[in-house]
């Protein structure tokens, strides 16, 4: 005799997983900045505006961004706000004309040969590392320089360039050697495509040098042992010029023939600070060299989105744990039913449908999620102890993380097998799991006014095994029942490596992912009759993740092959608790249905879920 079984189970789960306070926080234990004027924060006072307030090289905040108004914060100051870095850190450091401030070193003006002399220190004047100071290695370190080398001078050709790279570089080794592992350094700007050159010609000495400068500047930083990240500075600042409307900025020419101040270069007619609509966000350069508010937001989201990637990145190989979790959930909801007769066969089908919730570590990005789930299989009773069986598993998941929506897809196809045991009063289980899974990936971020979609393509595999042993307390013939258990679980997730479309800026290669998950748990499940087609069942347990390290990502930029770093990124929880309740009403032989709640924690992580499914037999 063949029996099939068919459970049609609609149950929709709302999860929310709601992160404790210390998960949250900035990534980096401060920013320390040196460099120019491109970073200065207010090294000097502001001569036309009251006691206290600060230089930048960029423009005023309006309405009028006339002599009064505070100038505007500068592309590190963004960046540092942006990663949750308290904001007096951000200000310009103690210097002898300065009262005490923040982390920011660069000094507007300055030389490559000063930048090395700000770290290391002269016989006259102490440096950011002098008397054995030991650089922060959880801090996040951020260069410029290059540019007051041409101004002032000191390039006049290729070899010149090279050595004020070799200058930089020399900073940057300074604070490798002194314990810094994370490094931010600009790539100088086109220099030829600045309102001060561009329209008297002199770009065909100055564009050649600026890119012998980056060359020497890309090839020595890939000698350099830390996670060094370059800013393509150049390419972004050439991706805003080829379509500036795209960027909110004036069309064709202006944006680099023009500029909002009209120091050292041609003012606006229609938004410099003069007009009769003055609005530096439509220009890109400030004065003839500096960028405006509007530049320099493009400087620090373009280096937000390399620093927040792996934050969304290394969530992958979590929605392919999900699915594993979730295939191995559903099949050991259908063993809460009566076994088959002995010699029988038993044919299942399930159907859930979830939605997720994951709010935001220091490196993890918040998101949220939706799966469907099909689960097609059978079973056979050998003996009176024993059941064997085979089932297969579909799993369509999103998930939307980060804070610009970013959308990644994935599409999983397990298989599994399993037996269970079941005696006098000792019971077990176990599973073994296979699979593949598909992503489609969206990454989306703010590039200015515009929110820019990096897109990939990449596939994986999932392989779990887990078991539990139990021994239930009651007689086998009981109506009720209660059980402690032992279990014990492995998984692995692995994502291939993938490289985003195109040869944008923010386009990016990331590296293969693998994440292990090992854990030990013990529980207690029972069932209690309430009525005579009505029981209730529940089940409660504790879990210890064993490999609950945090992630990391290995990134490239597509534009800036053989530069390579590695970023922090999901932080696994160690424990995990976990309930359950629900109850079965038998609505006839063949008939019933199952109402149930689960709840989860995990380092702060709460996960709850409600469900009700309907299993027919025949």
């Amino acid at each position: 005799m063949l029996m099939s079984r068919l459970s049609a189970t609609t149950c929709t789960f709302a999860i929310a997983l709601v992160c404790s306070s210390d998960s949250l926080g900035a990534p980096y234990s401060s920013l320390h900045v040196f460099g120019d004027s491109l970073s200065d924060a207010g090294h000097f006072a502001d001569p036309d505006a009251s006691p206290g307030s600060h230089l930048r090289f960029t423009n005023r905040i309006g309405p009028t961004y006339q002599p009064g108004e505070p100038f505007a914060p500068v592309a590190p100051m963004l960046l540092g706000r942006r990663l949750g870095i308290a904001e007096a850190s951000l200000g310009p450091a103690v210097h002898a004309d300065q009262p005490a401030g923040g982390n920011n070193h660069a000094i507007g003006g300055w030389r490559t040969d000063q930048i090395l002399q700000t770290i290391t220190g002269t016989p006259d004047t102490p440096g950011y590392l002098s008397n054995g100071q030991r650089a922060d290695p959880e801090a996040l370190y951020y260069l410029t320089g290059g540019g007051n080398d041409f101004i002032q001078g000191k390039v006049i050709g290729v070899a010149q360039a090279q050595a004020a790279a070799d200058r930089l570089l020399a900073s940057v080794a300074a604070l490798q050697q002194a314990g810094a592992r994370t490094i931010m350094v600009w790539m100088l700007p086109d220099l030829g495509n600045t309102p001060s050159v561009y329209p008297i010609g002199l770009g065909n000495f100055l564009t050649p040098w600026s890119a012998a400068f980056n060359q020497q500047l890309l090839d020595g930083l890939k000698g350099i042992d830390a996670q060094v990240i370059p800013l393509n500075i150049p390419g972004l600042f050439g991706e805003v010029l080829a379509a500036p409307v795209q960027f909110g900025l004036v069309p064709g020419k202006g944006a680099v023939t023009t500029c909002f101040n009209g120091q050292l270069c041609d003012e606006h007619p229609q938004y410099g600070i003069n007009s009769a609509t003055p609005d530096p966000s439509k220009l890109l350069f400030n004065d003839a060299a500096h960028p405006t508010t509007a530049g320099h937001r493009l400087i620090a989201d373009y280096a937000w989105s390399l620093l927040a990637a792996p934050w969304e990145i290394t969530l992958l190989p979590e929605m392919a744990h999900g699915s594993l979790r979730a295939h191995q959930d559903e099949l050991r909801s259908q063993w809460q039913t009566p076994w088959q007769p002995v010699g029988e066969w038993q044919v299942l089908l399930a159907a859930n449908d979830q939605s997720i919730r994951h709010d935001a570590q220091s490196t993890s990005a918040q998101g949220k999620g939706h799966a469907q789930q099909l689960l097609v299989g059978t079973s056979y009773r050998p003996s009176e102890h024993w059941r064997l069986g085979i089932a297969n598993g579909f799993e369509h998941q999103q998930l939307e993380a980060g804070s610009a929506d970013s959308r990644y897809r994935m599409d999983s196809y397990m298989l599994s097998a399993f037996s269970q045991y079941r005696g006098n009063h000792a019971w077990a289980d176990l599973t073994l799991s296979g699979g593949l899974t598909r992503f489609d990936n969206q990454r989306r971020f703010a590039l200015g006014i515009q929110t820019r979609t990096e897109r990939g393509e990449t596939q994986g595999s999932a392989v779990a095994a887990g078991g539990r042993l139990g021994f239930d307390l009651a007689r086998p013939d009981s109506a009720w029942h209660l059980s402690p258990f032992v279990s014990a679980h492995y998984g692995r997730a692995t994502v291939e490596g993938y490289r985003e479309k195109g040869d944008r800026t923010t386009a990016l290669t990331f590296a293969d992912q693998q994440r292990h998950s090992r854990r030990l748990g013990v529980g207690l499940q029972g069932t209690l009759p309430l009525a005579k087609r009505l029981s209730l069942h529940g089940e409660v347990s504790h879990e210890r993740e064993f490999d609950n390290q945090r992630q990391a990502l290995t990134i490239s930029q597509n534009t800036l092959s053989g530069l390579d770093f590695t970023l922090p990124g999901y932080q696994v929880p160690g424990s995990h608790h976990r309930a359950s309740l629900g109850l079965r009403l038998q609505l006839a032989q063949d008939w019933s249905l199952q109402m149930a709640y689960s709840w989860q924690k995990s380092a702060g992580v709460v996960q709850q879920g409600a469900g009700a499914g309907l299993n027919i037999t025949f």
